[in-house]
C-alpha cells in the first residue's frame, strides 16, 4: 500500500479518515496477525489523522493496560486500571473524549506536549482486549467526527485482534 502524504494533504479531514477506514479493511483482510495488524494501523493513523503527536494501541492484561504498536515519542509502557484516560475508557468500556487533558483528574502525562486525548475500546467478543489511544497537541483536536469514525474503526477491528 502506498501512502502519499502529499495527496493526504490536500484532502479534508472526512476524506482522511475514510481512507483511513479503506486502508484499515484491507490490512484486516489481508492480514490476522494483531501485532502486525496493531503495529500498521497505528501508522495509518498516524499518517491520516492530522495535529497527532501519538497514535498507538495499549493492550489489556490481568495487571493493567500494557503499551503495544504505536507511532510517537516513547510512551508509558504500563498503566494501571484506576487511573487516566485509557483506564476510564478501559472500566467504562466507551469511547472517551478529553478536550483538555490538564482539567481530567488524574491523567498519565507521558508526553507534556499532549493537550487532548481520545481513546477507543477494541473488542473480542465480550472481551475488552486493547484500547486505540490518540493524543494531540491540540487542545479540542478531536471532534463528534472523529468519535463516529473511530467507532467504525472499532467494530472493523473487533474480533480481529485477539491477545
Amino acid at each position: 500500500m502506498n501512502i502519499d502524504l502529499n495527496r493526504i494533504a490536500e484532502l479534508d479531514d472526512d476524506k482522511c479518515l475514510d481512507e483511513l477506514i479503506n486502508f484499515i479493511r484491507i490490512q484486516v483482510s489481508d492480514e490476522d496477525d494483531p501485532i502486525a495488524l496493531m503495529a500498521n494501523i497505528s501508522a495509518f493513523i498516524k499518517a491520516y489523522v492530522r495535529d497527532l503527536n501519538w497514535a498507538g494501541f495499549y493492550i489489556a492484561r490481568d495487571e493493567g493496560l500494557i503499551l503495544g504498536p504505536f507511532q510517537g515519542l516513547p510512551a508509558c509502557t504500563r498503566l494501571s486500571f484506576d487511573k487516566g484516560v485509557c483506564a476510564k475508557a478501559y472500566r467504562d468500556r466507551e469511547i472517551v473524549k478529553v478536550d483538555d487533558v490538564a482539567e481530567f483528574k488524574d491523567h498519565i502525562v507521558c508526553d507534556s506536549n499532549s493537550k487532548s486525548e481520545l481513546v477507543i475500546p477494541i473488542f473480542n467478543e465480550e472481551d475488552l482486549v486493547c484500547l486505540i489511544d490518540l493524543d494531540s497537541p491540540k487542545p479540542a483536536r478531536f471532534t463528534e467526527l472523529e468519535i463516529e469514525k473511530f467507532r467504525e474503526i472499532g467494530q472493523i477491528l473487533e474480533n480481529r485482534i485477539y491477545l
